[in-house]
């Protein structure tokens, strides 16, 4: 349906930054209304059909099936014919009529309504990511608080910045423009950018990016790019271009579609006119000519293709895993190598207190530092702040009261706590050689480290990071016999932290540090080698990636909007077991395609044969015809089975299943 995807990409991709965002309906497109038109119309029809009912009714009903399904693919192929194109879309059609013109109307039916189903399918999946991709720019702000020279202010919009121009960033507001900071301390949440979990200190010099989310504090930026050389807008352009690099792929299909559709035709009128050149009469060459229309036809060849696929694909929905389209479905079984990404992909994406070291010296249990630390921390909403009220609170620990709570961003609060004062935060004010060896050991382990003081005086240190999934170790390693070599982790988060999980989970090679478009680039590099990159991701810093690989897979539950629309298959319950599950799913349907597909073809050969060889009548014909596509049909419905989802990793369950 290359119409479908010329219509897409060429649609216009970025608004204004702060405009709503619209979602296409999925009936709002018209390949949707018609597809749905003509499969009530079959389905209103069949029954009709079936019980040999009033010939007028039934014959309206698939007479308004053909126009609504095949119109459009008809009409563009029409259109096409003026540039001397003959696609298979429009073969498809002629060879429809052929068989309603031969008696055959319920299987010219059924050809139209699979592709026009095919089409709309097509369709709401490119205008889904397009959407998605006209949202990206809604992360950053409409507006920007820019300081003038004389130091008062005015609010412009974000797109009008220009480079050296001072922003005020006011707490919780995003940042308006990529630039550094030249005023002012505050902790920066820059996961849309980095996909790191814990919000980053941010002091005179540092980079900030927009789109991402100030803390408590303010910041003054000088601007450093111009709005349409920002991250952000870099993340829409290199989603846009990857998003392209497909086009290859649809050229080779096109090519292909045009030789079969001329030797097709050229076949049809040749088994016509040649019989008529040797003085057969004009019935006989005619029933002749549509008895090779139908028994050539390339019914059965469509239904080898997609029964298998959309079987798969139903049976990865009942498992948690959506595969947006059926050459998703296929290109996910071709994939050999694997990139993830760290942050809410291996790990759950919300740190947690891992480490309590309570310091000899201070004569506190695990249990009374913990409980000190998150009374001090209560009143703050810094994500370090809830994780260290969350670990008390699941440990039932009581929280006293607190007075004269004050909060500095980039280092910690202070607070009284039972007449003493407590104080949490950054490592930076450790006062003694064995606090900061403990610090220091777990900064090595990838943990953030913060110091806990009572009356100035260092009493532990709290460990914090984000979860490891539970599954993730069984994963990588699935992942590894599938593709017979070891993922790659490419994350935006700290080196130590990153190779402290990747260590754990088996991973050898880890990329660490990485903005958006060093993620798409390291894919791109694999993919330079010869590599069938699958990308596991869940943030918009991995969209770029993700419309980069040969496959993308979401993490569903805490994903972004564009990293969900731009991925090929979302897994919606965030189980990391299904993502080689699914991958072994689709080569068992991969492997039930080539079955059908050498059904098919020995099938339409031997009646093709038969046909211009001999005499081939044409009940029989139609017999052959229709048996191979039941045959191909069937076989191809096999994975709809529940034992077809694979549920072990060792063994390969698909392969023991359809043996």
């Amino acid at each position: 349906m290359s119409s479908v995807l010329d219509r897409a990409s060429s649609a216009p991709v970025a608004p204004a930054a702060g405009r709503p965002r619209r979602r296409t309906r999925v009936l709002a497109l018209p390949e949707a209304r018609w597809a749905l038109a003509a499969l009530v119309l079959f389905l209103v029809a069949l029954p009709v059909h079936l019980l040999h009912g009033p010939a007028w009714l039934w014959g309206t009903l698939f007479a308004a099936t053909y126009v609504t399904g095949g119109w459009e693919p008809g009409w563009a192929g029409l259109k096409a014919l003026k540039d001397r194109t003959l696609d298979v879309d429009l073969l498809m059609v002629v060879a429809a009529l052929g068989a309603a013109a031969i008696g055959q109307v319920l299987d010219g039916a059924l050809l139209i309504v699979i592709f026009a189903t095919s089409g709309a399918l097509e369709a709401v999946a490119t205008a889904r990511t397009a959407d998605s991709v006209r949202g990206l720019l809604d992360l950053a702000p409409a507006t920007a608080t820019r300081l003038l020279p004389d130091g008062t202010e005015e609010a412009v919009d974000a797109g009008h910045l220009t480079v050296g121009d001072t922003v005020l960033v006011r707490p919780g507001e995003r940042v308006g423009a990529d630039g550094r900071v030249i005023d002012g301390t505050s902790d920066v949440d820059q996961a849309t950018i980095t996909g790191e979990p814990l919000p980053v200190a941010k002091r005179v010099g540092d980079e900030v990016f927009a789109g991402t989310v100030n803390g408590t504090g303010s910041l003054r930026v000088r601007v450093e790019r111009d709005p349409s050389d920002s991250v952000i807008a870099r993340i829409v352009k290199m989603v846009e271009e990857a998003s392209g690099t497909k086009a290859p792929t649809q050229l080779f299909i096109e090519k292909i579609e045009q030789r079969y559709s001329i030797g097709m035709v050229a076949a049809t009128l040749a088994v016509f006119a040649v019989p008529l050149a040797f003085g057969e009469t004009l019935q006989p060459a005619l029933l002749r000519a549509m008895t090779f229309m139908i028994v050539a036809s390339p019914c059965a060849v469509v239904l080898s293709t997609m029964p298998p696929l959309l079987s798969a694909i139903a049976n990865a929905g009942r498992h948690g895993v959506l595969v947006k389209s059926a050459v998703v479905m296929e290109r996910l079984g071709q994939i050999d190598a694997v990139a993830l990404d760290k942050t809410g992909t291996l790990t759950e994406g919300t740190p947690r207190v891992t480490d309590i070291r309570p310091l000899a010296a201070s004569g506190l249990t695990e249990k009374e530092l913990l409980r000190l630390a998150a009374a001090a921390e209560h009143p703050s909403e810094h994500p370090l702040a809830r994780a260290i009220v969350d670990a008390a609170r699941d440990r039932r620990l009581p929280l006293p009261p607190v007075t004269d709570f004050a909060s500095t961003p980039g280092t910690g609060v202070r607070a009284k706590v039972e007449g003493r004062t407590v104080a949490v935060g950054s490592p930076a004010r450790l006062l003694d050689r064995t606090s900061a060896t403990v610090a220091a050991r777990l900064e090595e382990q990838g943990r953030t480290a913060v110091l806990v003081t009572v009356d100035g005086t260092p009493v532990g240190v709290l460990g914090i990071a984000d979860r490891l999934r539970d599954e993730a170790g069984a994963a990588v390693h699935a992942l590894v016999r599938l593709t017979a070599c070891a993922p790659v982790l490419l994350t935006g988060d700290n080196e130590p932290a990153a190779r402290a999980l990747a260590a754990e989970v088996g991973i050898p090679e880890v990329r660490a540090g990485l903005l958006p478009q060093e993620k798409a680039g390291a894919v791109q590099e694999m993919a330079r080698a010869g590599r069938k990159v699958l990308v596991v991701g869940d943030g918009v810093n991995d969209a770029p990636a993700l419309a980069a690989a040969h496959a993308g897979v979401a993490m569903g539950r805490a994903g972004s909007d564009l990293a969900l629309e731009t991925a090929d298959a979302v897994v919606v319950r965030d189980e990391l077991a299904a993502i080689p599950a699914v991958v072994r799913l689709s080569r068992a349907a991969r492997r039930l395609v080539i079955q059908n597909l050498v059904i098919a073809a020995v099938f339409i050969t031997a009646l093709v044969l038969w046909d211009l060889a001999g005499t081939l009548p044409l009940p029989l014909g139609v017999a052959g015809h229709e048996g191979s596509t039941v045959i191909v049909g069937l076989n191809g419905l096999r994975l709809l089975r529940e034992g077809a989802w694979p549920r072990d990793h060792p063994v390969d369950s698909v392969t023991r299943d359809l043996r």
